[in-house]
């Protein structure tokens, strides 16, 4: 298989710098050979490290991209070796081990796992181990979390969904609070909602959202606010798109964004403070309505 070397020489005064590279090619998954020469196999994914080579030239260094190969069997094989993951798979597990249960904290271990993951080019049993314990860990925090089905989304006219009563469980966090935001603002501007205390408790008349065998749940890699997206033709609309993707990777993990973990602080915030679900979900939609603004306002600039 083919390598990537990428060779770093910075002058001494751009220590911050220096230091900026390091933790780069660390997040990317790289691994240090010696001093400046990082390796990542070829098909790793760029996250960035071109910009970075840029920037190393414009500050006097030296930076190049090489492929190669390894010189021998033995070669490779310590290559693949060096990018083994199960130092820090066995540190997430004993962090999970010493987590108390509970949403948001499944959330985080899920994101932390994702991070591990999206480096983990040569996976080995240390991932499935972690996957089926984190997978314990949320059955155990949230039972009635839904779990994604693999059906087909149809596209619904939005016209036949108007005054309707949708119904989620009770203490709604990301992915509920997005979602029935999404439903007042996008879908049924009519909408009222019903918290439940347990999902066997939705009304017959009422449209389930973001609980197993509910009419809106996950689908695939989709959560709830995704399956609402495409269910409702919405998925064309950057500021929401944008949205969705912090949504996800709150909810299940994935691509980190930026705004992620400033918007869950502020829920957080609210959902502690607020033991009301419609006054969680109001003073949530102010959140979530000035987010859809400003991500309009940006692509029109």
């Amino acid at each position: 298989m083919n390598w990537r070397l990428l060779l770093i020489t910075l002058p001494a005064a751009q220590a911050s710098l220096r230091i900026r590279v390091w933790r780069h090619f660390r997040a990317a998954g790289a691994v240090l050979l010696r001093d400046g020469v990082w390796l990542l196999p070829e098909f790793a994914t760029n996250t960035g490290w071109v910009d970075l080579l840029e920037e190393v030239r414009e500050a006097g260094g030296e930076a190049e991209s090489l492929l190669c190969t390894a010189v021998d069997a033995d070669q490779e094989a310590r290559f693949i070796a060096a990018f083994d993951r199960r130092a820090e798979y066995e540190k997430w597990l004993d962090t999970l081990k010493s987590t108390a249960l509970g949403v948001r904290a499944a959330a985080r271990l899920r994101r932390e796992l994702a991070a591990i993951e999206k480096i983990d080019f040569f996976p080995s049993e240390g991932q499935s181990v972690a996957r089926e314990a984190l997978q314990r860990f949320e059955q155990a925090s949230s039972p009635n979390e839904p779990k994604a089905n693999l059906a087909q989304i149809p596209r619904l006219d939005r016209a036949e969904y108007q005054g309707r009563t949708w119904a989620t469980r009770a203490r709604p966090w990301v992915d509920r609070l997005a979602s029935a935001w999404l439903i007042h603002r996008h879908i049924d501007p009519a909408a009222r909602f019903v918290w439940l205390a347990q999902p066997g408790d939705c009304p017959a008349e009422a449209l389930g959202f973001d609980y197993d065998a509910a009419t809106f749940s996950h689908v695939g890699e989709r959560v709830s606010f995704e399956t609402l997206l495409a269910s409702f033709g919405l998925e064309a609309d950057p500021a929401l798109a944008h949205m969705a993707r912090i949504i996800h990777f709150l909810d299940v993990g994935g691509q980190p964004t930026p705004e992620a973990a400033g918007l869950e602080a502020i829920l957080a915030g609210m959902r502690a403070s607020l033991k009301d679900d419609n006054d969680l979900l109001a003073a949530a939609s102010q959140t979530f309505d000035y987010l859809y603004l400003q991500y309009g306002e940006t692509r029109h600039e």
